[in-house]
């Protein structure tokens, strides 16, 4: 009896002593730690359309049945075949018509070809060929060019050129008219745009790849809008005020042949809509909006059926609400006017009059679900709590599934019901249809360590949004290193109460004894416009002031080791880590810059002149916060990586960063991934860098304990 006690009394230490530690290989080979997927509402089961052993090519080879698009009357099908990646947006795919009823298949084109997209009535496909548009249709088999002037690196037609695909978030480059009388479409002359150029090492003499890139200050793509009528042929450019803009969105009505083409300034900080007219080409103002700062462009634009209104959200208020404004610009209503952002708009219930939307509530990390009628009258909160909600409504807006997570639990997914009237709207709870047990199972056999959401204070007297995470077993006696991940950028938000904001990554470093932190600065998102707006004309300066805060207040808690505190991040975050190293040396001792923006002068235009307007206008602005003109602070460790083939953060800025510190004998170290582009991943490339970085962290912030400013001596030439 004496030992069966004893061992009972052992139990709970061997089961303890038996958890599993957390590998870089169950992180990024194995997969072991993959949430479980839940599909949601999905349209009815294709199995009745095709047999994918039946759907073949001209050689009678299989067609790839996975990637495919459907017509609305669900007659035909897209087949997408080999498909390949250009930029983070856009592919190209050998792309098969199927026909339900006679079981054909025929391809598009004999090349690879972009953005095919059923018509409306699905009697058409559009799509882009070596930078023309076409039209296919499908009763006569035949396909119409559209445009025949498009020449690589010079004229591009329905397809966005690369700082539109990158910046204005969209990359086919065409709209169908709802009734399919009209296909708009962008044409954009990059003609006078520079050209960038990147090698990409694969033989003996390697490949030049050249592609226009327009960096802060320089030319743009001069842009037109075209109507083109499918039944004559008929082709009118949209009329507006041309000159230094963008064109970020161009949107139908839903009644009638009106055209809204947004039109914004340079700037960025004024934005009109046009009703342009199909057959005309002439346009009428809609709406305008300016702001002292600039107006963020998204796709929560919507024109109602009725013809007489849309609804939008915007910032103009101090909080990015909802409005709904009349096409004669008689009425406007503010639709919401909470002191919380809404993060999404999840659908309009024109039916019944309700607009369904997420906001920023109770804190700015958590999300809750709302409803409001279209009047501004009636406003009703169908989830509650703190967490992260995620809502998906079906067609009719009669149910939703919910998606429920915190920072430390994995996902549900509960089904609702919606009951509404004119005096009310709720949402009846139903069954957990996803609770995501193998995930929970897996997680219960690892070291899994508790984050907790803190507030820092700042010295300007805000309170920053943060998680800290440490090791399982925690001493409060002893004294750990610190990491922070950061990215920190405009409007972005990294701090938030999701499972996933803490990664598996993280949990690895708490396990192998790091504390592991994620301060949102000034500037992030989700805490009004002035919080957001606050960095307007000299990213980086709040931004890193904040962090080096945060530092400095973690430094004198008892068991943090001042002297080990890191910095990491990855593009705007590894601006934010090479600035950490400099501008921060006094309390970061270490940092990793991964694919880092070293100076706002070698970005794209769209986005830097956004937040920072032109060189040319604002150049202490671009000066004042480069890492390059910093690099003699530098006293701590610094290991700076890049992809050599980053289209989008130019390895250039690795390059310019490493000769100042070159120049001015500072020692680092730097890894280069060769033709990686800014994901730096395929094949082993992935497990490699992150098993640096870990490697990396262990010998010179964790284990090494030199005092910073014992490091700078220890620098010898």
């Amino acid at each position: 009896m004496r030992n069966l006690v004893v061992i009972l009394f052992f139990l709970p230490l061997l089961s303890i002593a038996q958890k599993k530690a957390i590998t870089l290989e169950d992180i990024f080979k194995k997969g072991s730690f993959r949430n479980e997927t839940f599909a949601g509402f999905e349209e009815a089961s294709t199995d009745s359309l095709f047999d994918a052993k039946n759907i073949k090519d001209e050689n009678g080879q299989q067609i790839n049945t996975n990637d495919f698009q459907l017509s609305s009357d669900k007659k035909r099908v897209l087949f997408f075949n080999g498909r390949e990646p250009i930029y983070r947006r856009s592919s190209r795919a050998t792309v098969y018509l199927y026909d339900v009823a006679t079981k054909k298949v025929i391809p598009l084109n004999q090349s690879k070809i972009m953005h095919p997209t059923f018509s409306p009535d699905g009697q058409k496909v559009a799509y882009v060929f070596d930078n023309n548009l076409y039209v296919y249709d499908i009763a006569s088999a035949k396909a119409t060019a559209v445009t025949t002037d498009g020449k690589w690196n010079y004229i591009i037609n329905g397809n966005c050129d690369w700082v539109y695909e990158e910046e204005f978030e969209f990359t086919r480059a065409f709209e169908w008219s709802p009734n399919s009388n009209y296909l708009a479409y962008y044409r954009f002359d990059e003609s006078k745009v520079k050209e960038y150029n990147i090698t990409m090492y694969n033989n003996q003499y390697n490949l030049q790849y050249t592609y226009k890139y327009p960096k802060a200050g320089e030319e743009n793509s001069k842009i037109e809008i075209h109507i083109y009528n499918t039944a004559t042929g008929q082709n009118v450019k949209a009329q507006y005020d041309t000159g230094d803009i963008y064109i970020p969105r161009i949107k139908w009505e839903q009644t009638g042949n009106k055209l809204v083409v947004f039109w914004m300034n340079r700037h960025q900080n004024d934005l009109k809509l046009l009703a342009t007219d199909a057959t005309t080409g002439n346009a009428q103002p809609l709406y305008e909006e300016t702001n002292k700062y600039y107006i963020d462009i998204t796709d929560n634009w919507w024109f109602l059926k009725d013809g007489k209104r849309f609804l939008f959200a915007s910032e103009m208020n101090g909080y990015n609400q909802l409005y709904a404004y009349s096409t004669d610009g008689k009425k406007k209503v503010q639709l919401t006017k909470a002191p919380y952002d809404i993060d999404d708009v999840n659908g309009v219930d024109e039916k019944n009059g309700l607009v369904y939307y997420t906001a920023a509530y109770p804190t700015p990390v958590d999300r809750n679900l709302f409803v409001t009628d279209l009047n501004g009258k009636r406003t009703t909160m169908l989830t509650s709590g703190r967490g992260w909600h995620r809502a998906e409504f079906n067609a009719d807006f009669t149910k939703f599934y919910d998606y429920l997570s915190d920072i430390n639990t994995p996902q549900t997914v509960t089904l609702y019901t919606i009951h509404a009237n004119k005096k009310s709207v709720t949402a009846a709870k139903g069954n957990v249809v996803s609770e995501n047990s193998q995930l929970k199972n897996t997680m219960a056999d690892y070291e899994i360590s508790k984050a907790a959401l803190i507030k820092i204070p700042n010295s300007k007297g805000d309170s920053l949004n943060a998680w800290i995470l440490k090791p399982s077993n925690f001493n409060p006696s002893q004294k750990y290193p610190v990491l922070f991940c950061n990215y920190g950028g405009p409007g972005s938000q990294q701090v938030i109460n999701r499972f996933g904001a803490v990664s598996f990554w993280h949990q690895l470093l708490a396990e192998n004894g790091f504390i592991v932190v994620s301060v949102d600065n000034t500037g992030t998102g989700f805490r009004g416009e002035a919080f957001k707006k606050k960095t307007y004309l000299q990213l980086g300066k709040y931004e890193i002031e904040d962090q080096i805060d945060a530092a400095k207040y973690l430094g004198t808690l008892p068991y943090i080791d001042k002297n080990r505190i890191g910095h990491w991040g990855w593009s705007y975050g590894g601006f934010m880590s090479s600035l950490a190293i400099t501008k921060g040396a006094a309390v970061f001792k270490a940092a990793i810059a991964v694919a880092p923006v070293t100076s706002w002068r070698f970005y794209d235009n769209i986005y830097t002149e956004r937040y920072m307007r032109t060189p040319q206008e604002n150049p202490q602005g671009y000066d004042d916060n480069s890492p390059i003109n910093h690099v003699k602070e530098i006293k701590g460790k610094f290991l700076i990586i890049h992809g050599t083939g980053d289209d989008n953060v130019h390895f250039q800025n690795s390059v310019e960063m490493v000769e100042a510190m070159i120049q001015n004998n500072i020692v680092f170290e730097s890894a280069y991934y060769p033709n990686k582009n800014h994901g730096i991943y395929g094949g082993n490339t992935t497990f490699h860098l992150w098993n640096k970085m870990t490697d990396w962290l262990m010998n010179n912030l964790k284990d090494n304990t030199t005092p910073i400013n014992e490091l700078k001596a220890q620098n010898k030439f």
